[in-house]
């Protein structure tokens, strides 16, 4: 079955498709679907945010499941914040190097044990039929005092994961996707998925897009 993530993030795309892949979905960009729009999130929560996005490619596309996601970071030191902010804490076109700056500068000379914070992704569902259902992943980890690693995107250099004493972006990609908010989040809904379309097999029909895809097989 194809599977449309309504998002232009080439980070967040690159991640979710290789999650994908074990539970036999192949996923799409919008950029595979010929879509190019701009999706205003004007939800207060990661949730609405998700579905909002969601919604928004369902109404362009109907014959496909449509997964959208939201991700924010919420540090305990700030109240939960920048949370549904998260992608521009530091302002209208702001960098993910600008976002970090930040945060860093909010929190520097705060103790480690106020420094907890939980990276949370919620992925909202829409199948063919109109059904809808949203599901969350997150982990727990701490705000560094500096920024490490060169890999990952969005905060991954200042979030540190005490089990493995590493930022996200001190770990490869395969290494992020075993314990990452993401994968947690996208392995519910590919479970989720795969549940659905076998009990409602007879209902919905697994079609192909009409131009040719050649990515994602």
């Amino acid at each position: 079955m194809d599977v449309v993530l309504a998002s232009n993030n080439k980070n967040k795309y690159r991640e979710i498709k290789e999650i994908l892949k074990k539970f036999r979905l192949r996923c799409f960009s919008l950029a595979d679907a010929g879509i190019d729009i701009d999706i205003d999130e004007t939800g207060e929560t990661l949730k609405e945010n998700a579905a909002i996005k969601a919604r928004a490619v369902r109404n362009l596309i109907k014959d496909k499941i449509i997964i959208a996601d939201d991700t924010g970071l919420e540090v305990d030191y700030l109240a939960g914040a920048p949370g549904v902010y998260s992608a521009r804490f530091a302002g209208p076109e702001c960098s993910y190097l600008d976002n970090n700056i930040k945060l860093l500068k909010i929190m520097r000379g705060v103790p480690k044990n106020q420094r907890k914070a939980v990276f949370k992704t919620v992925i909202h569902i829409i199948f063919p039929d109109g059904y809808e259902k949203s599901v969350i992943g997150k982990v727990k980890g701490l705000i560094t005092e500096n920024m490490r690693g060169e890999n990952g995107f969005g905060y991954d250099p200042v979030f540190y994961l005490p089990s493995l004493k590493k930022t996200y972006a001190e770990l490869n990609l395969s290494q992020k996707n075993k314990v990452s908010h993401r994968m947690q989040a996208i392995c519910a809904a590919g479970k989720l998925i795969n549940s659905y379309l076998k009990k409602y097999s007879t209902q919905i029909n697994a079609v192909v897009f009409k131009t040719p895809f050649t990515n994602g097989k």
